[in-house]
């Protein structure tokens, strides 16, 4: 473990630390003992209280801060993986760069937390407030988010590749460029979301409300929409090809120029969606009154493979034959 100044003696470290204070391996030992002994219900246990404590580049692996107060600490570069900081409070705290895989942060406050660049494999982030939290480019591959409350997040060019985010809520959040491959987002909440240019090849958005996000030129073959509400969102130049979207509520969608090849859209309510220029060249379980509620255009691809706009009548609702 890295060596930090002391602190002086008991009853300093009963004290909140001043910001910017350093711990020798002794100190943070007596720390770690006093906690333990809070977290047990003991008299004589003391809980962690170390705003702005400077831990930067420490061996801190598998250590226990559940619930520790933690505001303003500065862990840029740790090695932390395995740690607990279950129910931690880690607002403001400088976590850049750090390790942190198999971490748990379940109900962690990280408001106003920096984890940019910071490894977080199959860390655990579920129930975690996250309030104007920035990870961009952290790796969170395999992560569990269940019921993660995000808002006014970044997570630009984050690895959240087979991630589960099972029933999380976003709100305002910047996802640009974020790699959601195979990741589980079943009952989401994303409103007003920036998803511009992610990857999600074969990801999980099943019943999830993904209203007013921005989806444009997001790479998504194979992701699964069934009953998900897409509502004012835009799909602009996105790869939906052979995607499901049965039942989903698609009303007022931008999917102009998007790629629907394949995809399945039973059931789809698609009243105003706007399907000009798009290609819809075997998608399947289309019907003549849904196309016809939505907007096509002489460059829109229809299912049966010839150009729009779609006409009643017509046929052309009917998959393609290769």
């Amino acid at each position: 473990m890295q060596q930090f100044e002391a602190l002086g003696n008991q009853d300093e470290l009963a004290r909140p630390t001043p910001v910017g204070a350093r711990l020798s391996a002794a100190a943070l030992k007596r720390v770690l003992e006093d906690h333990r002994a809070w977290l047990s219900g003991s008299e004589r246990g003391l809980r962690a209280t170390l705003n702005g404590i400077v831990l930067a580049e420490a061996m801190i692996e598998k250590l226990n801060l559940e619930r520790a107060d933690l505001k303003s600490a500065n862990f840029i570069d740790a090695r932390m993986s395995g740690i607990n900081l279950s129910g931690a409070v880690l607002q403001y705290a400088d976590l850049g760069n750090a390790t942190l895989v198999d971490a748990d942060l379940s109900r962690a406050d990280l408001m106003d937390a920096k984890l940019d660049f910071a490894l977080l494999a199959a860390a655990n982030l579920s129930e975690a407030r996250l309030l104007r939290t920035s990870f961009r480019r952290a790796n969170l591959r395999a992560a569990r988010m269940l019921e993660a409350a995000m808002e006014e997040s970044n997570f630009t060019g984050a690895v959240l590749k087979e991630a589960c985010l099972n029933q999380a809520r976003a709100v305002d959040c910047d996802f640009s460029e974020a790699d959601f491959t195979a990741a589980q987002l079943y009952h989401a909440l994303f409103r007003s979301c920036r998803m511009a240019g992610i990857s999600a090849a074969g990801s999980n958005w099943r019943t999830a409300i993904l209203q007013n996000c921005e989806f444009r030129l997001a790479d998504m073959p194979g992701a699964h929409f069934d009953r998900a509400d897409l509502s004012r969102s835009s799909f602009f130049r996105a790869n939906l090809k052979g995607s499901t979207l049965d039942g989903a509520r698609m009303s007022g969608a931008d999917l102009s120029r998007a790629d629907l090849s394949e995809a399945r859209l039973a059931e789809a309510a698609m009243m105003g969606a706007d399907l000009r220029h798009a290609n819809l060249y075997r998608a399947q379980g289309l019907t003549p009154a849904q196309l016809g509620q939505a907007r096509t255009d002489r460059d829109t691809i229809l299912p049966n493979g010839s150009h729009g706009p779609f006409m009643l009548g017509s046929g052309a609702h009917r998959p393609g034959r290769v």
